[in-house]
């Protein structure tokens, strides 16, 4: 098995691309060892000295380091992550369940929402996706979009810009009635 690795945007964060389907559908996240103890491999994967942050996309996963350096994580990483799929066992366990959509709005906006949903879907989340990271809908209120940033979006140094110049834009532009993107 040959799993090729890229950067992302974060520093922190390293993309690890397996070659084949990591999560059929959705995304995981694990912040922490207790969120990462619903996942064999992010168990894993929070054995190794640094790692701060797991995250499974549909053919990657990103992991986020809060110290050391890459030349010396990455073998620790890169042989947690062949063993699992070579094991066979899941990546979650099968009575993992999906998080239910809590996003907030008014049902005068939905509308408005199906708009917004759509273009995060279709164009924003792909581009995010290349990068390591996911960002989803959370709320509209009063003009004011509300996204969650996960994997390599979450702490990035550019995140901010592209939320900002990116995806504010993207909708302001297609949805006259968005003011405003802001991270939850």
């Amino acid at each position: 098995m040959f799993i090729q690795t890229e950067p992302t945007p974060n520093p922190a964060t390293l993309k690890f691309l397996p070659g084949r389907s990591v999560l059929g559908h959705g995304t995981f996240e694990a912040r922490d060892a207790d969120e990462a103890g619903r996942s064999p491999l992010a168990a894993r994967l929070f054995e190794v000295p640094g790692v701060s942050g797991v995250f499974f996309g549909s053919d990657f996963v990103t992991v986020t380091k809060e110290k050391g350096e890459w030349a010396h994580l990455k073998p620790a990483i890169l042989g947690a992550i062949m063993e699992h799929f070579v094991s066979g066992l899941p990546l979650l366990p099968e009575d993992h369940e999906h998080v239910a959509d809590d996003a907030f709005f008014e049902a005068k906006d939905a509308d408005v929402v199906d708009t917004i949903r759509e273009l995060i879907d279709t164009r924003v989340r792909p581009a995010v996706a290349n990068d390591g990271g996911d960002i989803t809908f959370r709320g509209y209120k009063d003009g004011v979009v509300f996204l969650a940033m996960k994997g390599s979006c979450s702490g990035c140094p550019s995140s901010t810009a592209t939320l900002k110049n990116g995806i504010e834009n993207l909708l302001r532009h297609f949805v006259p009635d968005v003011v405003e993107v802001r991270p939850v």
